[in-house]
Formats: C-alpha cells, sequence, structure tokens
C-alpha cells in the first residue's frame, strides 16, 4: 500500500503492522496493553519515590514519552476512519498531480518523496538510538536503577530475580514504544510537507494562467479549477489540524518543561557516560519539535505565497468576471490555513523560539537556585 508514495509508506506500513490503522489484529492489544501497563507503574513510581532530583527529572521525561505515545495510539484508534480518508485523499491528490505534464509539478513530487523518506528513516533511527541511551543508562549509573522507573505495589522493584525481569521486560517493549511513536510524527508532518507541494502546486497554475489568457473560456475553466483546488487545500489543511491540534499543545507544555529540565540535569549528572546519554534525550527532542515546526511554518509560508502568485497573474487584464475570482483568491489567501497548538496559535518558528527561550530562562533560574 502507497508504494508510490514513499513519503508516508514506511509510517502507513508500521502502524498498520501494529494494527493502529488499516488492521485489527492481535498486535494491537499486545502493544497497547504492555504499554499502557508501564505508563500506569510509571504513574505509580512518580507519586511513590523518595530517589534524587537527577532520577525524577529522568523519569519524568521518560513517563511524558511514554504517556503521549500511547495517547497517540488511543486517538489513533478512536479516529482511524478519518486518519485513513485522510490518507485516502491524499493518495488521490498525489496521483491527480502525478498526471500533470509539467516538469515542475514532478520534481516537486519527486523532492517531496525522497525528503519525506529519509526524513521518516532518520527519525526512526534516532528514535532506535535513544533507546540504547535508555537501555545503557542503569549500566553507567552508581546504583541500581532502571530503564524507566515504575513500580509496583508490593513487589521490590530493585532486588533479584524482579529486577533482572522488569529490566528485560521494558527494554523490549521499547523498541515497541519507539515503532508506535516515531511512525505517528512522520505521519503528521508528511501529511504537511504534502500540503505544501498543494500549495506551490497552485501557485505554478496561477503563474501559468498567461498561456490561456487569450480564450476566455478556458481562463474561465483554468481559474475556477484554481478556486477549488484552493478550497481543497484549505479542507485538507483543516483536517490535519482538527486530528493534532490538541496533541500539539500537549507536546508544547510537556516538551517545554521537559527541556528545561533535561538542560538542569546535564549539569548535576555524575559521569560523562550520563552526560551523553542526556544529551541524546535533548537532541530526541530537538529533532520531533524542530521538524514538525519547520515544515507547519513553511506550509503557512506557501498559503500565503499563493496570494503574491495569484497577484503576479496580471489579472487586472483579464475579464472582469475572472478578475472578481482572482481578487476572492487572493483576499482568502490572506487568511491562510495553519496547522495550530490547541487551535489557539499557529505552529511557526518564532513560536519554537519562543519554547527554547521559555526553558532556557527557567533554566537559568534552577541553576541558580540549586547552585
Amino acid at each position: 500500500m502507497f508504494d508510490d508514495l514513499q513519503l508516508i509508506h514506511m509510517s502507513v506500513r508500521i502502524l498498520r503492522f501494529w494494527s493502529l490503522i488499516y488492521e485489527h489484529t492481535w498486535r494491537r492489544y499486545v502493544c497497547l496493553s504492555m504499554t499502557t501497563f508501564l505508563v500506569f507503574t510509571q504513574l505509580y513510581y512518580m507519586f511513590r519515590t523518595s530517589e534524587g532530583i537527577d532520577s525524577i527529572i529522568r523519569n519524568s521525561y521518560m513517563l511524558v514519552l511514554w504517556f503521549n505515545t500511547i495517547l497517540r495510539a488511543y486517538l489513533l484508534l478512536y479516529d482511524r476512519e478519518k486518519y485513513e480518508k485522510l490518507l485516502s485523499d491524499l493518495e488521490t491528490f498525489y496521483y491527480d498531480l502525478k498526471r500533470s505534464k509539467d516538469s515542475y509539478i514532478q520534481d516537486l513530487l519527486v523532492e517531496v518523496n525522497t525528503t519525506g523518506k529519509y526524513m521518516a528513516r532518520g527519525n526512526l533511527f534516532l528514535g532506535l538510538l535513544t533507546c540504547f541511551g535508555f537501555g545503557f543508562y542503569p549500566l553507567f549509573a552508581t546504583e541500581r536503577v532502571l530503564p524507566f522507573g515504575s513500580m509496583i505495589p508490593g513487589v521490590e522493584e530493585y532486588k533479584s530475580p524482579f529486577y533482572e525481569f522488569w529490566y528485560i521486560y521494558q527494554m523490549v517493549i521499547t523498541p515497541m514504544g519507539c515503532c508506535m511513536y516515531i511512525p505517528y510524527t512522520s505521519l503528521i508532518v508528511a501529511f504537511i510537507m504534502f500540503g505544501i507541494v498543494m500549495c506551490k502546486a497552485l501557485q505554478f497554475r496561477l503563474k501559468t494562467l498567461h498561456r490561456v489568457r487569450h480564450i476566455e473560456s478556458l481562463i474561465h475553466k483554468n481559474v475556477r479549477e484554481c478556486i477549488r483546488y484552493q478550497l481543497s487545500i484549505i479542507d485538507y489543511i483543516a483536517r490535519v489540524n482538527a486530528l493534532t491540534t490538541y496533541i500539539f499543545l500537549l507536546e508544547f507544555l510537556a516538551f517545554g518543561t521537559l527541556l528545561c529540565a533535561l538542560l538542569f540535569l546535564l549539569i548535576i549528572v555524575d559521569s560523562s557516560a550520563q552526560a551523553i546519554i542526556v544529551c541524546a534525550y535533548i537532541a530526541m527532542i530537538f529533532a520531533q519539535i524542530l521538524s514538525l515546526y519547520w515544515y507547519a511554518n513553511e506550509l503557512r509560508e506557501q498559503n500565503l505565497a499563493i496570494a503574491a502568485a495569484a497577484y503576479d497573474t496580471e489579472w487586472f487584464t483579464f475579464p472582469i468576471p475572472v478578475q472578481k475570482y482572482i481578487l476572492l483568491m487572493i483576499l482568502r489567501a490572506q487568511k491562510p490555513p495553519a496547522i495550530m497548538v490547541g487551535n489557539t496559535q499557529p505552529i511557526s518558528l518564532e513560536l519554537f523560539q519562543s519554547l527554547l527561550n521559555a526553558s532556557y530562562t527557567y533554566f537559568t533560574l534552577l541553576k541558580r537556585v540549586y547552585t
């Protein structure tokens, strides 16, 4: 499925394997039950632990990641039909563009497929690399710890043989969680990347209207098609936003706090090996947030560029009815659809900078209090 669409092929294939979309098999219940049980033991640990601040920070990071993982999985199942419809529509839009004879459109499709494929692979590699960091961290700790802080009522988690069993359990489900979390992120970014392609394709169609400017019937037809395509882009982005906006709000709040806490953890760890692993955690947060915010910002900019492309058609030389259509397109493009954080703030590089500034400010405050 989606063999020609390398942009989403790997992400859909992994999510389908875990039966989160398209399939309904036993693997869904295995991954959800095992990861949900781990999150409950992590929550119990956070309420009952008496360990030091470094352990609390590290395990809070793990808890947020795992909670986000199962939240995404359950929401994906809840909105499964909407995701599948969105994937089907993306496939339709893709092949509509692929039938175009313009080399510019073909180059756009090749570029987005290549970029999406390597981005998905890179994210998965970075996620699996971080998984090794989870597993190796206890080996460099000064005392016995688990990859993810967790407690089961009535059980001493650091005593043998339970410690060894629980360590193996956590390491078994870690790649499983990675393959639930990373492909979802890559899929959403792929949706956004294809939205950018659709915007560029519309700009190209507007810029080539001059080819038929002297044939009134064709200019009417082409402009109406451009308007319909603009409405398709608006609807497409609105559906992506509706499925993700509150997840992004949770991540914005959680990752900003965790970035601050991990920077603080970086200055209090006991060894260089632990510092390297914490740096890997920070790198994972950056990779996840930056790719999303970069392409969401680009999507908004390309939507704004539709207005400029429409104006550059020399619309004032067209027939009066066509001029009105072009003006309506320009007006609508000046209020661009965007991927939002909690339906309140567009995701942009400015918002990303604000997140980093806030995290660093609170980090310096924590550092002063600690020292």
